[in-house]
């Protein structure tokens, strides 16, 4: 949507490159298959390359929290890729106590996102808090080597994604319908100036 910059809203690339890569990999991490390069692939180029687009448009809209979400995460999608490309003597990826430890710091910070969200919308609020529940578990799948819990963690992830495609297809429909379509439950109109949604929710 536009902005009184003039710029389009960047936030659906963004949010979408985040869910469908997420869909697919907690897919895999829920057991249905294993990990191939269509993962890495994604994760590359759309989890990866499209939000880092995103988190850059960001910045033109003088939206901090997009920019450093939408950055930070396409750069973890990147580094997820590196670490499972690498040959298996220079870093173990998957299931060990280092990854864990990876996994974690992400929790930490998607955590302190999550407080951030208080004051955007009830959409961006469970992308985030069941982006920080994903990290936690996986870590703690990676810690213990519970393949249980990697497999609950696959099934919260696909919920995650999805709700982040949810965002993304309801910012883009309720511009072109110029009316709230899918809702989105925004907590406070202060947030939104970058979305030209203010008519819609007075």
């Amino acid at each position: 949507m536009s902005t009184s910059q003039g710029y389009g809203n960047p936030a659906p690339l963004g949010l979408l490159g985040f869910g469908l890569t997420t869909i697919l990999l907690n897919i895999h991490n829920a057991g249905f298959f294993p990990l191939t390069s269509m993962i890495l692939s994604m994760g590359i180029f759309v989890g990866g390359i499209a939000q880092l687009i995103a988190g850059i448009q960001e910045w033109k809209v003088n939206n901090t929290f997009g920019a450093t979400a939408f950055t930070l995460y396409g750069c973890f999608w990147l580094s997820f890729a590196v670490l499972n490309l690498l040959p298996a003597s220079a870093v173990t990826s998957s299931g060990s106590f280092d990854i864990g430890f990876y996994l974690l710091v992400w929790g930490v910070f998607s955590l302190f996102m999550f407080v951030g969200t208080l004051r955007i919308s009830m959409a961006h609020q469970i992308i985030f808090s069941s982006l920080t529940v994903l990290f936690f578990l996986l870590a703690i799948g990676d810690f213990t080597g519970s393949h249980m819990v990697k497999t609950i963690a696959g099934f919260e992830g696909i919920f995650c994604g999805i709700s982040a495609c949810y965002t993304a297809v309801a910012l883009i429909l309720n511009e072109l319908y110029g009316k709230i379509v899918m809702p989105l439950g925004m907590v406070n109109k202060l947030t939104i100036k970058n979305q030209d949604l203010q008519a819609m929710v007075s």
